[in-house]
């Protein structure tokens, strides 16, 4: 796929994986984007995961014939894109390997080897000629590991964002990229949101007509309206209006009040989600619970705490910056319920938490007073 006349994609999709990073499902799968500049030096941008190594190496030899790549310019050093750094050395012994310091750090712990003998060390500001390409390296550190530089190509108005932009899902995969995209850095971002302010004030000097990311579509179009996404995100501010009910629930009452308030609120034109935590998409809940402006968290108390799963869930949430947000809170108890005080005392550190005026308590079941506070809940969602 050519990207520019001199820019290829050799990346590869991984349609085997279920997990990335063993823990976010990818029913459509995940791309592992791999570049070639190909100018009077020729540089790739960054490796593929482990598995494909061989048809990576492949790609780049049907590129360049009997040519050579002079340069692999290593962006970030996570497995999925450094994985066969040690492979193409060895196949191309007069390569040499570009990266900051900290990622030649990275690459001695993973392979035996900080490549000594052929590096380029480049920090902020620094350029690589290639020809008619001068790429500048930018860092980015903690966007979302310390090592990461991104880089720009001022003859083609490229920039290589490395996972800045990235999204979940093959190159092939029919699906908005905004779901994904939201998904992927909610998950895996999220937490960094002052890091990423800090690379979209770089980016804001760069006269960008492209944005190649290590994951995802190349985005060549509405680049205004992706970075604007992520602007929004890296703030952690509200996207969409609506209302996001993330539950447990063991023999199915706390379930019950839920899809109460759930219909009540949608009667009355309020868009609401629902997660089941125990058997929904764990991290989809996570990226909507940052999508919407209201959030309310149901479960039961279990072994004098609340139930597993939903403090996971709260500590997903308080552990990527979750902040500024309306939460309301339902708890349900057989005798001596404390899931509502627990769930409170976990958001002690986070900012801008309001908590709804209304909760409710439900003690095994619906009843006439726990179904008056639902009442009373859903009026003061809706306002």
């Amino acid at each position: 796929m050519d990207i520019t006349k001199d820019i290829k994609y050799i990346g590869v999709n991984d349609r085997k994986t279920d997990l990335f990073e063993s823990q976010y499902k990818i029913p459509n799968g995940v791309a592992y984007n791999s570049y070639i500049i190909i100018d009077e030096k020729i540089a790739v941008m960054d490796s593929v995961e482990k598995d494909f190594g061989d048809e990576w190496l492949d790609k780049i030899k049907n590129e360049l014939g009997q040519k050579h790549p002079d340069y692999l310019i290593v962006q970030h050093m996570e497995p999925d894109h450094s994985a066969n750094i040690s492979k193409f050395a060895d196949r191309y012994p007069e390569a040499q390997i570009v990266a900051s310091a900290k990622a030649f750090g990275m690459m001695k712990n993973f392979f035996g080897t900080d490549f000594s003998d052929r590096r380029i060390v480049v920090g902020e500001g620094d350029t690589l000629t290639l020809g008619e390409h001068i790429l500048t390296f930018v860092t980015a550190p903690m966007v979302h590991w310390p090592e990461v530089i991104v880089t720009y190509d001022a003859k083609d108005k490229v920039l290589f964002s490395a996972d800045a932009f990235g999204k979940f899902g093959a190159l092939d995969a029919d699906e908005p990229w905004e779901d994904e995209a939201r998904r992927y850095y909610i998950g895996i971002v999220g937490k960094y949101g002052a890091q990423v302010q800090a690379l979209l004030d770089k980016a804001k000097a760069l006269d960008i007509q492209k944005i190649l990311p290590l994951h995802g579509p190349v985005l060549s179009e509405k680049l205004g309206y992706y970075v604007s996404l992520y602007d929004k995100w890296s703030k952690y501010e509200v996207e969409e209006k609506g209302v996001v009910i993330a539950y447990t629930s063991i023999y199915g009452g706390t379930k019950k009040a839920v899809e109460l308030l759930a219909e009540g609120l949608r009667e009355n034109g309020e868009k609401v989600t629902i997660y089941d935590l125990a058997r929904d998409d764990f991290f989809a809940a996570v990226s909507d619970a940052f999508r919407f402006d209201r959030l309310v968290l149901a479960t039961t108390t279990y072994n004098g705490d609340m139930f597993p799963d939903m403090r996971r869930f709260i500590f997903a949430l308080i552990e990527r910056g979750f902040k500024n947000r309306k939460v309301a809170l339902i708890e349900n108890g057989s005798w001596g319920p404390v899931a509502a005080r627990k769930m409170t005392a976990m958001f002690e550190g986070s900012f801008g938490i309001e908590f709804a005026l209304n909760p409710v308590k439900i003690l095994s079941a619906l009843n006439d007073d726990s179904r008056a506070q639902l009442e009373n809940l859903k009026y003061e969602l809706l306002q």
